[in-house]
């Protein structure tokens, strides 16, 4: 199992004693798929945002340790700019760049895990997998899903609340919660892959994408190949037979003109390109089922938790 352990962060009390209630104090988290973030890393990993919202992948998935099995928690996640910056892309030497200012951040948004809350017995016992969280563009998006801004950069966030139940819980909100980020997460968002290498490492990498292209994706391409040896063959077969029988026949008496078979054949090999590159796009907005998966609602924590407060 690749993993990457990170301790709780982000508090307003860092650096003090006991700054963080009990139940949370304890906590650990251990990112999956290490090795597979660090290579999407290595090349500048981008993450496709849509209208109509876009999985992650590789999928934000995590292990916890350390909680307390009886108490309750709630876990969200939160996307924030690691910088003021607007980018591009510089195909020629194959990096991002600084374009300039950055847009101004859309309101933030939170995502609050289906399975909240839960009891800490339930969370330890298995993998955390954030799969139906969704990216998007769209500023006036009602569906519950991230608002992000296309050539920026962002880092995700995972925030472990403590559920409690006192009278007083609003007072002490900032010791019940604890914050991890993985640096191998940043991504840059984008509406179309810039860098051809991370479309070929999430095609490898992505069991969707890559089922997809073998089953339907060269099935075309071989359909459209077969198509056009045999459209040369019947033009080879036709000028054999005019030049047997020395004859000066037009084009026209067989199937089409030089210039006709030539224009069909250029035709072809655009729409193999074309189908090409729609089948690429299809396997990677394939994201594995054909459910929607409807926004999970912003749960009211019993501690009167408030994410504009303490999460600042």
């Amino acid at each position: 199992m690749n993993v990457s352990e990170s301790s709780p962060a982000g508090s307003p009390d860092a650096g003090r004693t006991c700054s963080k209630a009990p139940e949370v104090a304890s906590v650990r988290v251990q990112l999956e798929m290490q090795s597979l973030w660090r290579q999407f890393d290595q090349l500048g990993t981008e993450m496709i945002v849509t209208k109509a919202g876009r999985r992650m992948f590789p999928t934000f998935q995590v292990h916890i340790s350390g909680m307390d099995p009886a108490a309750e928690y709630v876990l969200l996640m939160d996307f924030i700019p690691v910088d003021d910056k607007r980018y591009r892309y510089a195909f020629h030497s194959s990096s991002w760049l600084v374009a300039g200012r950055g847009d101004i951040a859309a309101p933030g948004r939170v995502h609050f895990h289906p399975d909240s809350p839960a009891r800490g017995a339930q969370w330890v016992k298995q993998t955390v997998s954030f799969d139906r969280l969704k990216l998007t563009n769209n500023l006036l998006d009602d569906n519950g899903h991230m608002i992000l801004s296309s050539m920026h950069r962002y880092q995700p966030r995972l925030h472990v609340v403590l559920v409690d139940r006192s009278s007083d819980s609003q007072r002490f909100a900032h010791r019940n919660f604890c914050t991890f980020s993985f640096p191998e997460t940043r991504f840059i968002a984008v509406t179309a892959y810039q860098n051809h290498r991370i479309t070929q490492l999430k095609i490898a990498c992505n069991p969707f994408a890559k089922g997809f292209r073998s089953a339907d994706s060269e099935n075309s391409c071989s359909l459209i190949v077969q198509s056009v040896i045999l459209l040369s063959d019947r033009r080879h077969t036709a000028l054999c037979q005019t030049e047997s029988a020395g004859l000066c026949l037009p084009w026209s008496v067989f199937e089409e003109s030089p210039s006709a078979c030539e224009d069909q054949t250029q035709r072809r090999s655009s729409a193999h390109g074309a189908a090409q590159t729609a089948l690429t796009e299809a396997a990677l907005s394939y994201d594995g089922g054909s459910h929607y998966y409807s926004a999970p609602a912003l749960l009211t924590v019993p501690c009167q938790w408030d994410p504009s407060t303490a999460l600042r």
